[in-house]
């Protein structure tokens, strides 16, 4: 997973751009996580959690993006899928592949690593 991070110095606002398939990623770490250095360090305690007990599956639910994390896999996806899911309905099954992404969980802690450097440094 390839990521970029950007900063609008005039509005101090903090982008992450995510490579195709990932875009749910960037959504994620932008909406849900966003500049707020205790949600970062939650995120990286989870990450932590996880390692130690890698058969368990961590999950950190946000208000419209949730994280799982389950052995060394770290899956994105938008809350609003479940509830297709239980429904049957497959009309959305097309916009799927940008409402959930995956990654491996190192990949995923280096993001998140540098994503509290360049927050840290940036304020």
């Amino acid at each position: 997973m390839e990521f970029q991070f950007t900063r609008n110095t005039l509005m101090g606002e903090f982008y992450v751009k995510c490579s195709m398939g990932h875009e749910i990623v960037a959504r994620w770490l932008q909406e849900e996580v966003g500049k707020e250095l205790t949600k970062i360090d939650q995120v990286l305690a989870i990450i932590d959690q996880a390692k130690q007990n890698p058969m368990e599956e961590v999950r950190l639910e946000g208000k419209e993006i949730s994280l799982s994390i389950h052995q060394f896999d770290v899956i994105v996806e938008e809350n609003v899928l479940g509830h297709e899911q239980e429904l049957g309905d497959s009309e959305f099954d097309f916009y799927d592949s940008e409402s959930t992404a995956s990654c491996g969980l190192e990949d995923f802690l280096t993001m998140m690593e540098q994503w509290h450097q360049f927050i840290t440094q940036g304020r």
